[in-house]
């Protein structure tokens, strides 16, 4: 896009002030709506975007695409042709689109989203008892239990030190606060490896604990602090990393045994986010905790405690260990049991195996999986969770089954997630030449032709030009429901494309039956006949 006028500069700057204004972070159906056009932005879903009478017209390619005009002098004379009649999160995502071309996005959603006031006040406390504490403790030599108690002692003092404070700050104190422990590690690299594993490992209960101390809710630690987890998460995985690319010193064993027993808690507590805690334990079993005699002794473990409590998480701790010992059998007798609560942690063991290549050993645990895909997706609702999880899922599974050749399994599983996996799916179908399936799955998902690529259309109209004809009809049929002028010519456009269609088929009757019945339909609609006759479709 070219360099955007000073006039529009100025409007979006505006825009900005007034959207920040105008939608409430305290509200959770506007916190939601901004996510999604968040969202729809960050996947580049947001196109034709352009500046004009000071507006930003563009498409957004939703599960159906959507015209947006988006009035910078008057937001809330925007329009949207999807139904939403207030603000919608296609407009939100055309105005992330527009105003990323002068400035920070994710800038603007931190100054929405948090109140900076309170953020710098508890970064200026944070910082201050994190120096504190670090001239007093300094550098601590190797010990498993003093290392834990520091931690404690620095949690206590960073992140609880500062009464009540709000799920808001929580992300900037617990940044000072690992930043504390990383300037008390041990000066060896390898000792430094294994304090920072510790130390998060043990950050990540402490945080988890911490949450429900303080009574935030579970959208609350989603909104502000729930990236924390992941973020952890992914530093254990780096640390463990490191520590696993040499042999580890023997003074390492009394460590690692004891994250080993500290680990089980992260499947019997009774707190929130059960599947970050849950990830975290399958992570740490499968890439730190290996040798057999330990798995077997966490698996009898488990399964006593699974006598005097069921729950998900232990359920699947058990299924882990189960897989890990290779114990397929029972493994997938358990995973049949539970159906759709296990099927988001069965992409971390179709990763795990796909990494073994071992496609004999994946074969059943895929056939399940897909099984149980689309009731999965049916009870997740949220639309947007559907669309990430359909796109991992599917992956993996394109992934096992172009090794397998059994294509027909893939197209199994993209059926059962759509219409999420619409895209992968139409060009399968495409690519396998079955046009006849391609048109019947267009026409159940019911977009606009001009949703369509134009070499999949000249393609067609060249080998299988029938297909495109209820397409068309669709197409143009939706065009002229919107009842303005522009989609009226781009349905006359449509009209004269199928027309030739028609002509070359040498069924030139069947479209003036269509086209007179069409227009009798319409004779009430005076704009949609004057651009038929623009067209040249009828006579003046």
């Amino acid at each position: 896009m070219p360099e955007i006028p000073e006039k529009y500069q100025r409007l979006l700057e505006e825009a900005a002030t007034e959207f920040n204004s105008i939608l409430r972070s305290d509200i959770e159906e506007e916190v939601k709506l901004v996510q999604k056009g968040l969202l729809l932005y960050r996947q580049g879903l947001v196109t034709k975007l352009k500046f004009e009478n000071e507006s930003v017209l563009a498409t957004v390619q939703d599960v159906t695409p959507v015209q947006v005009s988006l009035d910078l002098n008057f937001l809330r004379m925007s329009e949207c042709s999807c139904p939403q009649e207030d603000f919608c999160r296609h407009q939100l995502a055309v105005f992330f689109a527009a105003y990323s071309h002068i400035g920070s996005v994710t800038e603007w959603v931190e100054k929405w989203r948090q109140p900076i006031a309170a953020k710098k006040s508890a970064q200026v406390w944070g910082l201050q008892r994190a120096k504190d504490l670090l001239k007093s403790t300094g550098v601590l030599k190797p010990n498993y239990e003093k290392w834990k108690e520091t931690f404690d002692e620095s949690f206590l003092a960073i992140i609880q030190g500062l009464k009540d404070p709000k799920p808001y700050v929580i992300s900037d104190l617990f940044s000072i606060y690992i930043k504390r422990l990383t300037a008390g590690a041990p000066v060896e690299q390898e000792w430094k490896n294994l304090y920072l594993l510790v130390a998060y490992i043990h950050s990540f209960h402490k945080l988890l604990h911490l949450s429900m101390e303080l009574g935030h809710s579970r959208s609350d630690m989603k909104r502000y602090y729930q990236d924390i987890f992941f973020s952890i998460i992914d530093h254990i995985e780096e640390y463990i990393g490191r520590l696993s690319v040499q042999a580890l010193p023997f003074a390492f064993d009394e460590f690692i045994e004891k994250m080993k027993d500290d680990s089980t808690v992260l499947l019997t507590d009774e707190l929130e986010l059960e599947y970050e805690r849950t990830q975290l334990y399958m992570t740490l079993w499968t890439q730190l905790f290996k040798k057999k005699n330990w798995r077997e002794d966490e698996l009898q473990k488990l399964e006593g405690y699974f006598k005097r409590m069921d729950s998900i998480p232990l359920r699947v701790g058990i299924i882990h260990q189960h897989l890990l010992l290779k114990r397929d059998e029972e493994a997938l007798i358990m995973i049949k049991d539970i159906k759709n609560h296990i099927t988001p942690y069965m992409l971390v063991w179709l990763d795990y195996i796909r990494l073994q290549k071992d496609n004999k050993r994946m074969g059943p645990y895929i056939e399940e999986f897909i099984s149980q895909l689309r009731g999965y997706l049916a009870e997740l609702g949220d639309t947007y969770a559907c669309f990430d999880f359909t796109r991992w899922a599917n992956r993996i599974i394109s992934s096992y089954c172009t090794e397998t050749n059994k294509m027909d399994l893939y197209e199994k599983a993209l059926l059962q997630t759509l219409p999420y996996s619409f895209r992968d799916y139409e060009d399968l179908l495409f690519t396998q030449r079955s046009f006849e399936k391609w048109g019947e799955l267009q026409a159940f998902i019911g977009l606009d032709m001009t949703s369509i690529s134009k070499d999949k259309i000249k393609e067609l109209q060249k080998e299988n030009p029938e297909v495109l004809l209820p397409l068309y009809h669709q197409s143009i049929q939706k065009h002229i429901s919107f009842k303005n002028r522009g989609n009226y010519r781009q349905a006359v456009r449509e009209l004269k494309k199928i027309k030739t269609i028609y002509k070359k088929l040498k069924r030139l009757d069947d479209w003036e039956y269509f086209f007179q019945s069409l227009l009798e339909r319409t004779k009430r609609l005076r704009a949609f006949h004057e651009e038929c006759q623009r067209g040249k479709l009828i006579n003046a």
